[in-house]
């Protein structure tokens, strides 16, 4: 039986980064996968999803050139030519990935791995089955949407399909209100598609800024998402003309593919960590301790399949802090404090830190800073699309403590004040930086009066 210092099951943004640094380290690392190496965020989640975010913005372009001079013939969009793309960009980045770990020095395992006892790890593969020891097992498994049961549940499809979806959808109906669902209905409402979008909650977005939901919601609108909240699917039936989904309040939506994304799931199934007594939560998720032990000391686990923060830069930083602590110095720690994201809506959304009300919970007094604008681009393009921008501020300490946008690019304008936030910038200091002009981003720093409620 072969043995390891480290054996990583899943090939993930965490399983990757963990694998390939422990194995830098000197240590012995094997990693076991059944599918693509890259898991979700490289092959059926941000990266391609970007890049049909790129995609369907091309349509805005195309529009807003007109204002500025630009006289273009009518514009055709060709589904199979971005698909076929976008696999080739997935497939070099796989080709990247493979490298990166057998540069390093780590053996590839491709078969499903699951874990016979708190340092053996059996793995199902095309030759058959093999069994590897290892001083320490890291789960990296992340995690799967999860579509609830209703009738004509086998008629519709997750987001894993929607990349390669052989037809196009000219009807699009979307089921969820979280980012995945926000974001695959502008996605396919710029492409081209009539998107329907049903939330059963009262605004989308659940767990962002009360403003940034309200504001986002009329912007997607107004881009041309029919989004209804409130409203939720009933059944799903087959038609010879499509899809014809029967909502709760008894109305119908038909619709070319129904696409629901209404939650995601650790990927835990057939992992055997019941039979070792690994301790799972709500949703099955794996609980860990500050250190991503489980209950089971030999065996980690990191990334989504532990379901506290389900980002991909937040994985990355998980699997090197397991990498520190069982291979180097011990010293590296993790915060989830003022972590940065983004939502790839049209338009878009940046974030870090805290919402209004979360501030005032957490916080008592707090000052909010906020603008809401018509871009400088817009000036000449005739669009109606408006851009908000807002700050919190804690009052006893000056501290900026939540920082939000919706607009262009939002993701790239947020990310650099998000190192601000984290070394503790005040809005005294904000108010001392010079701004870029002219910019969005220098709203940020020009903002003096403060909301009067």
């Amino acid at each position: 039986m072969a043995q390891f210092d480290l054996f990583v099951i899943g090939a993930g943004s965490a399983g990757v980064r963990a694998a390939r640094m422990a194995a830098q380290r000197g240590a012995r690392v094997a990693v076991a996968e059944a599918a693509a190496l890259g898991g979700t965020c490289v092959n059926v989640g941000c990266v391609p999803k970007k890049l049909y975010s790129y995609a369907a913005h091309f349509a805005d372009d195309f529009r807003d050139a007109a204002g500025f001079g630009w006289h273009l013939p009518p514009a055709t969009f060709d589904w199979a030519v971005l698909k076929k793309n976008r696999a080739a960009e997935i497939t070099r980045l796989n080709g990247i990935y493979e490298n990166l770990l057998t540069g390093a020095g780590a053996q590839i395992v491709t078969g499903w791995a699951s874990v016979v006892d708190a340092n053996t790890v059996r793995v199902q593969t095309a030759a058959g089955v093999e069994s590897f020891s290892a001083k320490h097992i890291l789960i990296a498994t992340g995690g799967q949407p999860s579509v609830p049961q209703f009738p004509g549940r086998e008629f519709v499809v997750s987001s894993d399909s929607m990349f390669d979806l052989e037809t196009f959808p000219r009807r699009l109906l979307v089921v969820g209100g979280g980012y995945i669902a926000c974001e695959f209905a502008s996605i396919f409402n710029g492409l081209g598609s009539q998107v329907t979008q049903l939330y059963r909650g009262e605004q989308i977005l659940r767990g962002f800024d009360d403003e940034v939901r309200a504001f986002i919601a009329q912007e997607v609108r107004k881009h041309g998402v029919d989004l209804r909240v409130g409203s939720d699917v009933q059944s799903v039936e087959k038609t010879s003309s499509g899809l014809v989904a029967t909502l709760v309040d008894g109305s119908t939506i038909e619709a070319d593919t129904v696409l629901y994304a209404t939650g995601r799931v650790p990927n835990v199934a057939a992992l055997g960590l019941d039979s070792v007594g690994v301790e799972r939560g709500a949703s099955g998720a794996i609980v860990v301790d500050e250190h991503y032990v489980t209950s089971v000391k030999s065996i980690l686990a990191i990334g989504d399949v532990t379901a506290r923060m389900q980002l991909t830069p937040v994985a990355l930083a998980e699997a090197m802090v397991v990498v520190d602590r069982l291979f180097g110095a011990g010293k590296r720690d993790m915060s989830y404090e003022f972590i940065s994201t983004a939502v790839f809506t049209h338009p878009s959304i940046g974030t870090v830190g805290y919402g209004e009300a979360q501030a005032r919970e957490t916080f008592g007094r707090i000052t909010v800073y906020r603008s809401e604008f018509k871009s400088l681009k817009h000036t000449l393009s005739g669009s109606s699309e408006r851009t908000l921008m807002k700050l919190i501020v804690e009052d006893a300490t000056d501290r900026v403590v939540g920082l939000h946008m919706v607009g262009a690019d939002a993701g790239e304008v947020v990310q650099g004040f998000a190192v601000a936030m984290k070394a503790g910038a005040t809005k005294a200091v904000f108010d001392s930086t010079i701004g870029i002009h002219p910019t969005m981003a220098e709203e940020f720093v020009t903002m003096r009066t403060a909301v009067v409620y």
